[in-house]
């Protein structure tokens, strides 16, 4: 596929996070851009608002007659979750026409750019977004595929006027492996996808292989403890080539020194909140560094980094109620967001409402959700969000409540959550989850803001 050929887009699948930034990408470029999703979001309307055509019925008579010609100005993206028999999607194949996943897509768009790409199986969001806004606001630009909305820029992809590009790394059904980045940057490998990956070790292998996918002279960065060889180790308060040291929390802020083997920068004041954000600031700066980034940029754009919708984000802050949101849907990503809210609000009480992601995920890690839940005080368990699955029998939301050692917890539903957080009014309210619980935000904050 040659990039200068492409005149039409249709993405199968087009309100997903990914999917959506390459539909940005390529309406910026000029193209007729088009798709296909199953449900309204606020993100589908923000496409049909810049002129991107969304529809929402799986038939392929509303497939426009300028997408019907198979020919080499027209590329069709999907995305492993539309279901195999999509209407649209075997029109498509039936035609003839070729089908590039978006981890494909983007393997294309990077080859000629310095890449910089961020995987890991939680960290790689913000840590993508930190390093992007650190390259934009030292002035030293760059573009950018991110894997949410980023706070400071309200998109999830950035154009930039130079050669480099910043791209968050998806392992699910090994899409990374399209990628050939000049740094490689790897935050964790957790078990995760075992759906996908079967067990652990296997994780662990697409994770080396990404890493070997190295230009030639490329850079690796990878926490401290991955089994992952060669390349720079960072770390938090441990000894490791990059460091931060001397993390504390002053008037309710983040603060902390970095130090390599030639660089130290005092007094970094985060302008996010979170211990792992801390750790993703570590690796964000030596990105940042290997590109020639100042010291001094780098401690400003890190103050004033917003971060990323559902990462860790604020929704009330008053005197009388903290509300924060967070797409956490793994054990450690859960322990993440529950251990900084409480190292942030150690005397109040901490109410979290959490709504499992995959019926798999569930069953795989039930014990882990149970003992990183049983830290809140009180919790609120809404039922398993599908996404791509069936259900599996004897696999709820239950199965976790079952095991935990919590007193105060409960099965509710999204609308009872609601009347719940009315009824009660929770000092301290954390929401996390991966489905649709975003769609609680908003009536939380105003039952919060209205109390």
């Amino acid at each position: 596929m040659e990039l200068n050929n492409i005149k039409r887009v249709y993405l199968v699948g087009i309100g997903g996070i990914g999917m959506s930034g390459l539909a940005r990408y390529f309406h910026h470029l000029g193209c007729v851009v088009c798709g296909y999703d199953k449900t309204h979001t606020p993100l589908t309307d923000d496409l049909h608002n810049e002129g991107i055509c969304v529809v929402f019925e799986d038939r392929q008579d509303w497939i426009p007659m300028s997408f019907q010609n198979n020919d080499e100005g027209t590329l069709i993206i999907y995305t492993p979750a539309i279901p195999k028999d999509s209407e649209i999607l075997n029109y498509f194949r039936r035609k003839g026409f070729d089908l590039y996943k978006r981890s494909q897509v983007l393997g294309i768009i990077s080859k000629s750019m310095y890449t910089i790409a961020v995987a890991g199986t939680h960290g790689k969001t913000t840590t993508s977004c930190m390093i992007a806004h650190i390259l934009k606001d030292s002035g030293n630009n760059c573009s950018a595929f991110l894997g949410g909305i980023s706070s400071n820029y309200q998109t999830n992809v950035l154009y930039g006027d130079n050669n480099i590009m910043v791209v968050e790394a998806d392992e699910y059904d090994r899409s990374f492996l399209t990628l050939h980045p000049d740094i490689a940057i790897i935050t964790s490998m957790d078990a995760d996808h075992l759906d996908i990956y079967g067990d652990h070790s296997q994780l662990e292998e697409s994770f080396k292989l990404f890493a070997s996918q190295l230009k030639q002279g490329g850079t690796l960065i990878y926490h401290k403890g991955l089994p992952l060889g060669d390349g720079l180790i960072y770390a938090m308060n441990e000894q490791a080539q990059a460091m931060a040291t001397n993390v504390r929390i002053e008037e309710g802020n983040f603060y902390f020194d970095f130090n390599d083997s030639k660089t130290s920068i005092p007094n970094i004041k985060m302008g996010i909140a979170g211990l792992h954000n801390i750790e993703n600031a570590v690796a964000a700066i030596e990105a940042a560094l290997h590109v020639e980034v100042s010291a001094d940029a780098i401690h400003e754009a890190l103050g004033s980094f917003k971060g990323v919708k559902r990462r860790f984000e604020y929704i009330v802050k008053n005197d009388n109620h903290i509300y924060i949101d967070d797409y956490a849907h793994h054990p450690e990503e859960l322990r993440a967001a529950i251990t900084s809210v409480k190292r942030l609000y150690p005397t109040k009480k901490l109410t979290v409402i959490f709504q499992p992601h995959l019926f798999t995920r569930t069953r795989d890690f039930a014990d882990g959700f149970a003992e990183v839940l049983d830290m809140a005080d009180e919790l609120l368990m809404l039922d398993i969000y599908p996404a791509r699955e069936l259900p599996i029998e004897g696999v709820d939301s239950e199965m976790i409540l079952g095991k935990m050692h919590l007193a105060n917890k409960r099965k509710c539903g999204k609308q009872e959550s609601i009347e719940i957080v009315q009824n009660e009014k929770p000092e301290l309210l954390l929401t996390v989850g991966a489905g649709d619980i975003d769609t609680l935000v908003l009536p939380l904050k105003q039952v919060l803001d209205n109390v």
